[in-house]
């Protein structure tokens, strides 16, 4: 919102209008060829660093040698549970990312790959609404990212990966420790294993009646393998 319109006690509609987020079934491929080439995800961000500004720990790998070249030692801690050599950078008072400079990622060229994998559609697409009082600016967001529909293909992909999430979240205790407490973990994980629950829908794309709790679990096992 411009300084005038806040002065004047005026909303920007700019601001509200919906975001278009693309195909769902081109984005759900991207984000698995993101995942098995490591090449990060294209997100049409535009002036948005929400994500940058809530208050999250950022992971990075030992191998990513030229983010951890341009980021102060002072910032990193090992990892708690993590793999050798890997290390999170944390955030500050306000909740930003510290290499965040004027509103900019001061490395972003050479940004971690956490970021590089980020998107935030990835909550709508897993139909996850609620967020923690620190995310709040990810949730506008999110609110307004609209997918499109073009074929039946795209709904019932969307269809399977809110089932996945619904059923990750309501039958965690059936998962062991597969399941993370991380909303944008867990979103991540229903995409993963979304497949399983495209075997379950009917002709109109709605989940049917699922088998037993542990058949689920264990295919859900298997597809995030």
């Amino acid at each position: 919102m411009s300084r005038h319109s806040k002065l004047l006690g005026v909303v920007d509609i700019t601001e509200q209008q919906d975001l278009p987020a693309g195909r769902f079934s081109s984005w759900l491929s991207e984000m698995a060829s993101s995942r098995v080439t490591a090449s990060g995800v294209d997100v049409p961000c535009g002036e948005c660093n929400a994500c940058c500004r809530s208050s999250y720990f950022i992971n990075i790998e030992a191998q990513e040698t030229a983010a951890l070249a341009r980021i102060p030692e002072e910032l990193l801690v090992a990892a708690p549970g993590g793999r050798e050599g890997e290390v999170v950078m944390g955030y500050d008072e306000n909740g930003h990312c510290p290499m965040l400079v004027d509103d900019r990622c001061s490395i972003y060229e050479y940004r971690p790959m956490a970021c590089r994998n980020y998107d935030c559609r990835i909550f709508p697409a897993a139909g996850i609404e609620k967020f923690e009082e620190s995310r709040s600016l990810i949730s506008q967001r999110t609110r307004r990212w609209k997918f499109s529909y073009p074929a039946k293909r795209d709904r019932d992909e969307h269809s399977a990966v809110r089932a996945a999430a619904k059923f990750l979240t309501e039958r965690a205790e059936v998962l062991d420790d597969l399941v993370p407490r991380n909303s944008a973990q867990l979103a991540m994980l229903a995409v993963r294993v979304h497949a399983v629950f495209l075997e379950y829908q009917d002709e109109d794309g709605k989940t049917g009646q699922l088998p037993r709790d542990h058949v689920v679990a264990e295919a859900i096992r298997t597809a995030n393998r």
